[in-house]
Parts: C-alpha cells; structure tokens; sequence
C-alpha cells in the first residue's frame, strides 16, 4: 500500500481482550490475542493500534476492562472465551453490563455460521452491543472458529456463501461516530450504502 493511501485512512484504535482463567494465569499459553491481532491485521487497510488485555473470567474485572478500553478511545473491542454455558462463563453478561445499547444481530450470525460446522454452536452465548461510540463484539474461544465468524464461508472458488459478522462492522462504527474502517477485499469484503463510501487512493500499478 502506498503512503498516499495510508494517509486518506483513519488511524484506528482496536481493544482485543482474551478471557481465560488458565491462559491468564499461565497454565498454557493465549492464543486468542495473537489469532485476533493477525486476522485484524491482515483484513484493514487501516493502520491499526491494538491494546491487548488477558484477563481471568470474573465479570468484573472483564467489565472493568471493557470500560477501560472504550475510555481509552478503541472504536472496537473484541473478546475471546468466556461465552458458553459453562459455571465461569461469564463475558456475555460482563458484556450486557457496560452496554448502552445492544445488537443482536452479530450473535445471531456468529451462531448460524459455527452451526455450519459444529451442532453444539447452539450453547455460544457471543453478544455485541454499542458503549458510547464504540462497538464490543464477543467472539468465540478457538483461533479457527473466530476467524471463520469473521469472515464467513467462501466456497472452493473463493465465492462469498455466508458473511462473516465483519462485513458490517465498519459501517456500524461510521454509524456511531467512529473511523472509516477500509478492508481488503480478498480477506472480508465490508458493506455500506453507495452514499456512506469514501474514495481512497489507489496504490501505483507495479
């Protein structure tokens, strides 16, 4: 990407925040900050900030930490683990706590995406919800699943079948006020009405 094109962006500002009492407190290693932070990377165009938080699952040191990150100015928060049925299983509710306003289309898709896969997508619990100008998005626990909530299923010719919850992220945020979020199409192709597009420069040929 060329210069030009880095300055007609927005600079961004993302939360990522892994929730787990185990990788938290070192028993094995976090991989939901480092699969978030690649997938992210690789799908905005965006230069991107990240604040990154590895918290245990108690609700309010997981609130705590969200309120911290929208204060901090992220226009996005995502967060990994916590989201089943199980008895520390608390992020959604940790979640719904700080909200303003929820949104509960992005769990109703994550969930028919990971039933494409796994019967047992029916016990996710994920939540979104708008704190102020900032979307917080509860993402599954394992690398693979959250890569495919984001991005959707393509099929073999690298076709469009299912759309990830990504696609509506960016205009959610120019909705409520935050930065233009520009993706690469060849990872997640973002949706907005014709008027809500803003021209970026293209990179020279090579």
């Amino acid at each position: 990407m060329s210069q030009v094109e880095l300055q007609a962006l927005d600079t961004v500002k993302i939360g990522i925040v892994s929730i787990s009492d185990r990788a938290s407190s070192g028993v094995y290693e976090d991989k939901g900050i480092p699969a978030l932070q690649d997938w992210l990377t690789r799908a905005l165009q965006n230069t991107v900030s990240f604040e990154a938080r590895l918290i245990p699952d108690e609700m309010p040191v997981i609130s705590a930490a969200l309120i911290e990150l929208v204060d901090a100015g992220c226009s996005l928060v995502l967060t990994t683990g916590g989201t089943g049925p199980a008895l520390r299983d608390v992020t959604p509710e940790a979640t719904l706590a700080v909200a303003h306003k929820e949104m509960p289309g992005f769990g109703e898709q994550m969930r028919q995406i990971s039933l494409k896969f796994v019967p047992t997508a029916i016990l996710s619990r994920q939540v979104a919800v708008i704190r102020g100008s900032s979307l917080i998005i509860n993402l599954p626990g394992q690398p693979k699943a959250i890569a495919e909530t984001l991005e959707g299923l393509k099929d073999a010719n690298g076709q469009q079948v299912v759309n990830g919850i990504f696609a509506a992220v960016p205009y959610c945020i120019d909705l409520i006020g935050g930065p233009y979020l520009q993706t690469d199409e060849r990872v997640c192709k973002a949706f907005r009405p014709k008027n809500a597009i803003r021209t970026v420069t293209s990179p020279p040929a090579d």
